[in-house]
């Protein structure tokens, strides 16, 4: 469940909701960044901690689309870690998170959520979540005339100590300004502590894949606008970046990005799943052919740790452990990422995670290995925060453009 330069959270605006009648709305996304320590250094420790988060989500999605579709999801299969299994990158404190807001109920209530590309599930405090949810914005079903009981409990627990459990209901969910009607979403009646508002600054959380992956076995709130013909267009388009940030709903922001998309199809609907064709660095190719997800809850960008390790040989690095790589602050290498026949360059702003050690004038590497990813490497801020990105779910298609 996830989420996503470094940031503080800034305050969020309130969000003006039009009519139905009008254009569709961009929602203003912050960030909170927990991935540094108190001076401002880049903490190896929760580096390690986010990409075993990572991987933890998807070997998570991948049996839950296994139970749903009865299929296998990536084609290797994804290694499990007892010391990894079970956390999750939205809600660990270790990780980044894109945060927006959301209306629920009738009449509508304003939550801010943690914007999520990597997973399916939508889900609020509720009336009875106990003290760990004082902070948080809590959504009461017995509030709200739209509401209806499911009659069905989830629970979502984690290796890291941090869970939520609760009930199952539907409700009028309102997202950009497009209305979802019997939407699903899990009200907790329980936060530990790790999901308290000093730890997980969101209300709650918006996954935004798809069905299959949902441990509900619901739409996503977006596939469901999209279902009931609520939005203009079939797709949402993110732009991550230092200011600025947004999702936009049913449509593109034409104002945030040059040039034409560079589009590729979504390989298995389950994770925003496409087929990448080459990455390089310092202009020699390294990798030729991989598959990837999309994942706004991924801070950097992960790939199997042998491919990985090939691709830093090329420059002067230091491994130091747990897959991630430091540098000198002043030698960032020039990588390219190409989707769809279009290469994108990583700013070196973005390839640099930060000052690992400021004395020795050291950074870390904005790409990590990943032990427990099979052949999957995974698009997180790193690379989305060069780009400006589409959801086409019309289209089962991913799309990318030259931020303007």
């Amino acid at each position: 469940m996830r989420p996503l330069s470094v940031l503080s959270i800034a305050a969020l605006q309130a969000l003006v909701i039009a009519s139905p009648q009008s254009l569709p709305l961009s929602i203003p996304l912050a960030k909170k960044s927990t991935l540094k320590t108190a001076d401002g250094h880049v903490d190896p420790v929760s580096i390690r901690a986010h990409i075993s988060s990572t991987e933890a989500k998807l070997q998570r999605g991948a049996a839950a689309f296994k139970r749903n579709t009865g299929t296998t999801l990536f084609s290797r299969p994804l290694s499990k870690c007892a010391a990894t299994s079970g956390s999750d990158p939205l809600v660990d404190d270790k990780n980044e998170r894109w945060y927006g807001t959301i209306e629920v109920g009738t009449p509508l209530q304003t939550f801010t959520i943690d914007c999520d590309t990597g997973s399916a599930d939508f889900f609020l405090p509720g009336p009875s979540c106990g003290d760990a949810c004082s902070g948080h914005e809590v959504y009461n079903p017995n509030s709200s005339s739209s509401a209806e009981a499911l009659g069905r409990k989830f629970t979502v627990e984690y290796a890291d100590g941090s869970m939520a459990t609760g009930d199952l209901y539907t409700d009028t969910v309102s997202l950009g300004g497009f209305k979802a009607t019997a939407q699903t979403l899990g009200v907790a009646s329980l936060y530990s502590y790790e999901l308290s508002s000093d730890q997980f600054g969101a209300d709650g959380l918006m996954g935004m894949a798809f069905e299959s992956i949902s441990k509900y076995g619901a739409n996503s709130v977006f596939q469901t606008l999209v279902s009931q013909g609520a939005v203009p267009e079939p797709v949402f388009a993110l732009k991550l970046a230092s200011s600025g940030s947004e999702l936009r709903v049913g449509s593109v922001n034409s104002a945030l990005y040059k040039g034409s998309f560079a589009y590729t199809p979504v390989t298995q609907q389950g994770y925003w799943q496409v087929a990448g064709d080459a990455i390089e660095i310092n202009g020699t190719e390294v990798v030729k052919g991989f598959s990837a997800v999309v994942d706004t809850g991924t801070a950097l960008i992960l790939g199997d740790t042998s491919y990985v390790s090939q691709l830093y040989q090329a420059i002067n690095v230091t491994d130091i452990g747990g897959g991630v790589y430091a540098l000198p602050c002043n030698a960032m290498p020039n990588v390219t990422i190409t989707l769809g026949g279009t290469s994108f360059e990583l700013s070196t702003e973005t390839f640099n995670f930060g000052t690992y050690n400021s004395s020795a004038n050291t950074c870390i590497g904005g790409i990590a290995g990943s032990d427990g990813l099979g052949d999957q490497w995974i698009l997180g801020d790193v690379f989305l925060r060069n780009v400006y990105t589409v959801f086409d779910v019309g289209n089962t298609r991913v799309g990318f453009a030259e931020l303007a």
